[in-house]
């Protein structure tokens, strides 16, 4: 029994070129997660993310967009060119229009244009903590998946399910083409066309277009089919 099991797991190991492709996607999407979900959740008064934005006010957008994963260069240099156009504004400014657009996309107190989470698309009542954010909530339980969050924030705004996808893709890789297939791509590029549609500030026009290329982008590099729902929004 042994011996049997050790040729079928001789037969069915990956090739060095099958893992060498597996450890590129996943390290793009830990990158993709690091690069761009801390940009959907903080206000960038708060200094969280004053580091990034320095880094992405200074980009060569030429240059990055010809290493980063899963987008074409035309497409990823078109997002980086604003995302890099939005930051240096802010130094320009002093920051004001970047945080009064964040807080106007993001928080309120108005009606959001584009609000952040999935399930205001895809549940027939159009709220937060839908059916949709239950059952990744469920799907996290049964794989062992803590929250990164505090429970205030449903699982399914979509820079948290960008910081979870890369979060799996290093510590539990073997589950991030079934998160994205079931609990992401489904209304990722839905909401994030309304986001692009409705930001007034080229940064977080930049950031919804290059995130929605990128989440595209992993779909096609997993060969993933997903069933796209009726959006109620």
């Amino acid at each position: 029994m042994d011996t049997m099991n050790t040729e079928y797991e001789q037969a069915n190991r990956p090739s060095a070129d099958e893992r060498v492709g597996t450890d590129e996607r996943m390290a793009g999407v830990a990158f993709i997660g690091a690069a761009l979900s801390p940009f959907f959740l903080n206000d960038p008064s708060t200094g969280a993310t004053d580091a990034a934005l320095a880094v992405m006010a200074a980009l060569d957008a030429d240059a990055a967009a010809a290493e980063w994963p899963f987008v074409e260069a035309a497409e990823a240099q078109r997002c980086l060119t604003l995302l890099a156009e939005g930051a240096k504004r802010r130094e320009s400014d002093g920051g004001d229009a970047l945080k009064w657009e964040y807080r106007r996309l993001f928080v309120g107190p108005q009606s959001l244009p584009a609000p952040p989470w999935g399930s205001v698309y895809t549940d027939r009542d159009r709220v937060v903590f839908g059916e949709g954010t239950l059952a990744l909530r469920a799907w996290m339980r049964a794989h062992g998946v803590q929250r990164l969050s505090d429970e205030k924030t449903p699982e399914d705004h979509i820079g948290l399910v960008l910081a979870m996808a890369g979060w799996l893709a290093e510590a539990k890789p073997e589950l991030v083409a079934e998160f994205l297939q079931l609990h992401v791509l489904p209304w990722s590029g839905h909401l994030l066309e309304q986001l692009e549609a409705a930001a007034e500030h080229p940064f977080y026009k930049g950031l919804a277009a290059m995130a929605n290329a990128s989440l595209e982008g992993m779909k096609d590099a997993f060969g993933l089919e997903v069933a796209v729902p009726r959006f109620y929004r």
